[in-house]
């Protein structure tokens, strides 16, 4: 078996180099070229003579005297106040992560040391609210909001995206628990600690990287939603995502395609550093979620 291994390695190992080389350039490609193309003028970006334009910038330099240009950024951050959208989506982010992860690690731990049999019947109906399309849970708040005269405000997006985020974080968080045995539990509370200490002082600190990989989802949730910002959001308090969509236009106004560009690039490069800076946890925590301890 060894023998065979070592003569047929070094293919191995040159097609599996080749398939993540190709891939890794088809996966990249479209944000390479959104960055690139974010600083050139629609004219070259779109343009339909020659998709060369887009490289060289043809248009660009005739409009600006240079191949490259900042003007979709300015016109984003500064003429239509994108900066304001950051901050929207950086309080609704962060709350609906340390809410559902609150609640979630709470409910799930329960759910995973309870022996009745009403706990499976939970986790079912989360999972089933969980499946349901975002939009259809809108219609059962607006009405309420409206009458309650507290529609487009972010706490009340944070309230919807708590609600319809926490199956999932229970869900996973339980799963997580799971693969916690019971002992360590017990043994915490025969050296003196009650339930709550035991969860915090024991149970936590071991299945940290599955909280870290749950609040992350979360927070992909809340940071790439636009179903249910868009609806309850007024438009001073937009999140990033429906904000550039507002970019695009419509029939009736005319848009910026470019500040959309831009705005794609600036939304999606605090998602690249967050992935690389939590990669690790990310890693451990599904493998841990994975397998039975």
């Amino acid at each position: 078996m060894s023998v065979l291994t070592a003569k047929t390695s070094p293919w191995m190992r040159g097609a599996a180099i080749g398939f993540i080389t190709l891939w890794l350039l088809m996966a990249a490609f479209p944000f390479v070229w959104t960055l690139w193309g974010s600083f050139k003028v629609q004219g070259d970006f779109f343009s339909r003579q020659d998709w060369l334009n887009a490289l060289y910038g043809v248009q660009t330099l005739a409009e600006t005297g240079s191949s490259f240009t900042g003007r979709g950024y300015y016109g984003a951050w500064v003429e239509r106040e994108f900066w304001r959208s950051v901050i929207n989506t950086g309080i609704v982010t962060g709350f609906v992560v340390v809410i559902s992860l609150t609640f979630g690690t709470l409910g799930g731990y329960a759910l995973s040391r309870s022996t009745a049999r009403y706990a499976f019947w939970i986790l079912i109906a989360a999972l089933i609210f969980r499946a349901m399309p975002h939009i259809t849970l809108l219609s059962g708040y607006l009405l309420p909001f409206f009458q309650l005269g507290v529609w487009g405000y972010l706490s009340t997006a944070i309230i919807v995206l708590v609600a319809i985020n926490q199956p999932f974080t229970i869900w996973m968080l339980n799963s997580f628990f799971q693969t916690i045995p019971k002992d360590l539990d017990e043994s915490a509370m025969v050296d003196g600690c009650s339930r709550f200490q035991a969860f915090r002082l024991v149970i936590i600190p071991v299945m940290w990287p599955g909280v870290i990989t749950t609040g992350l989802f979360s927070f992909l949730l809340a940071y790439n939603d636009f179903a249910v910002t868009a609806v309850l959001l007024s438009q001073e308090n937009q999140t990033m995502v429906p904000k550039i969509a507002s970019f695009m236009g419509s029939t009736q106004v005319q848009g910026n395609v470019m500040f959309a560009v831009s705005a794609v690039v600036s939304a999606t490069v605090p998602l690249f550093i967050l992935v690389l800076f939590f990669q690790r946890h990310i890693v451990s925590g599904l493998t841990a979620g994975a397998v039975k301890g």
